[in-house]
C-alpha cells in the first residue's frame, strides 16, 4: 500500500523561494509506486491551499504555486488540509519550510495537536534551532565549543545605539558577523570590518527580525555534516564549504553557485571524529530528531567549534544535506524514505505515552 505523504511547502517568510525549490527537488525524486503525493501550499500571505493529488513530477514550482480557489478557512484547516482525495486521513506530513511559521516549532505544534506523523524535529528542537541565541545557550549548558557572542533585541538598540556598538567592538572586535536570530539561509547576514559596517548591519539585520546575533569573526575552514536518525543518531561524511566570497551568503546557497562543496572534507581522521562526535552531541542537547545539518568552523589548531545546526536544511540541488548522504552511500530517494519511517517511528513511539485524568 503506497504511502499518503503530504509536502507542506511555501510559507511566509523570506526563505519562500527555497521551500519551493527544496518541494520540487523532494518531488521528483519520490517513488509513485510507493508514495502518494499530497501538496500543500502556503503563499506569500501565509494562506493555506491545498492542491490536487500529483501523479507525475512536476516542471517548475510554477506549479506548485497553486491559486486561491482551493483555498482552506481557519475553521476547514484542521480536518481538511491532511486528507487524501477520498478523505483518507494523510499517512506523514513532510514539512518543507524554511524560517519562521515553519521551522521554527509552529507547524511542528500544531501537527502535534492533530497527532499526525511528520518528518523532522519535534516542538522543542525546532524552537531552540531557529532562535540562534537560544541554540548558541543551550550549547553552552552541553559543553560545547562555539565562537563568542553578543545579541540584542530591536528595542534595546533602538534605545542605546552607540553602547550597542561599544559592546560589540569591546567583546568581540573585528572583524564580526551580524545576523538575523531567527533566520536561515545567510538572509539578512553582514560581515563587518569597521564601526560604519557594523551600524548599517544592524539596520540590515532587524528588517528580517527582532532579534540579532553578533558573532566573533575567526579565521576557519567550514566544515558541516548532516545528522540522521531518532535516539540513536548517526554521521554522514564530512564535507567543507568554500565560498570564493568573503562567507557563505544567501545568492553563493541558491543562485549564483560562488562556491566549492568539498565531500568528503580534507581533514584528519581526528577532526573528522571531533566534528562527528560534537554533532551528535548537539543533536541530542536539542533533543532533535529525524535530521539536523551541523555546521562547524575548523581552526588551523584543528579545533573545531560549532556555529549552528540547521533543523530543516535544504534539498535543493545545491544544497549539503542531501549530497553529504550521498557520499556516505544513501541516494536521495532513499533518504527521503528513511526521513518517512524514522517520522512513523517517533510518532508511535508517542502513541506508547499513558496520560492519567
Amino acid at each position: 500500500m503506497k504511502t499518503k505523504l503530504g509536502l507542506l511547502y511555501g510559507g511566509k517568510s523570506a526563505e519562500h523561494q527555497v521551500s519551493l525549490q527544496t518541494a520540487l527537488a523532494v518531488i521528483r525524486a519520490l517513488d509513485l509506486e510507493k508514495f502518494e503525493i499530497h501538496p500543500i501550499y502556503i503563499n506569500t500571505e501565509g494562506k493555506w491551499i491545498k492542491g490536487p493529488q500529483l501523479s507525475e513530477p512536476v516542471e517548475n514550482v510554477k506549479a506548485l504555486e497553486f491559486s486561491e480557489g482551493n483555498q482552506l478557512s481557519p475553521l476547514s484547516l484542521a480536518p481538511a488540509l491532511f486528507q487524501a482525495e477520498k478523505q483518507e486521513t494523510l499517512d506523514v506530513i513532510f514539512p518543507l519550510l524554511h524560517g519562521p511559521n515553519g521551522e521554527d516549532g509552529t507547524v511542528q505544534g500544531l501537527l502535534e495537536l492533530l497527532n499526525l506523523p511528520y518528518v523532522g524535529n519535534g516542538v522543542l528542537a525546532s524552537a531552540a534551532g531557529m532562535d540562534k541565541v537560544m541554540m548558541k545557550n543551550v550549547f553552552a549548558q552541553a559543553g560545547l565549543s562555539q565562537v563568542n557572542f553578543v545579541a540584542f533585541i530591536k528595542s534595546e538598540w533602538e534605545q542605546a545605539k552607540a553602547e550597542a556598538y561599544n559592546k560589540v567592538e569591546t567583546a568581540l572586535g573585528y572583524p564580526c558577523f551580524v545576523k538575523p536570530a531567527n533566520l536561515g539561509s545567510s538572509v539578512g547576514i553582514s560581515k563587518c570590518t569597521n564601526r560604519a559596517e557594523l551600524e548599517s548591519a544592524f539596520v540590515e539585520a532587524f528588517q528580517f527580525d527582532r532579534k540579532v546575533i553578533i558573532e566573533e569573526g575567526v579565521v576557519a575552514r567550514e566544515v558541516e555534516v548532516a545528522v540522521l536518525g531518532n535516539d540513536e543518531p548517526e554521521c554522514s561524511v564530512a564535507g567543507e564549504i568554500v565560498p570564493k566570497k568573503d562567507f557563505y551568503d544567501y545568492k553563493a546557497k541558491y543562485e549564483s553557485g560562488d562556491t566549492a562543496l568539498i565531500i568528503p572534507a580534507d581533514i584528519t581522521e581526528e577532526e573528522s571524529q571531533q566534528i562527528k562526535e560534537m554533532a551528535i552531541k548537539a543533536f541530542k542537547s536539542l533533543d532533535c530528531s529525524g535530521l539536523v545539518r551541523a555546521d562547524f568552523f575548523l581552526t588551523k589548531e584543528g579545533k573545531a567549534l560549532i556555529n549552528e545546526v540547521n533543523t530543516m536544511p535544504g534539498f535543493t540541488p545545491f544544497s549539503m544535506f542531501p549530497l553529504l548522504w550521498k557520499h556516505t552511500g544513501v541516494e536521495y530517494p532513499q533518504l527521503i524514505e528513511r526521513l518517512v519511517s524514522l517520522a512513523k517511528e517517533r510518532h508511535a513511539e508517542k502513541q506508547q505515552i499513558k496520560f492519567t485524568f
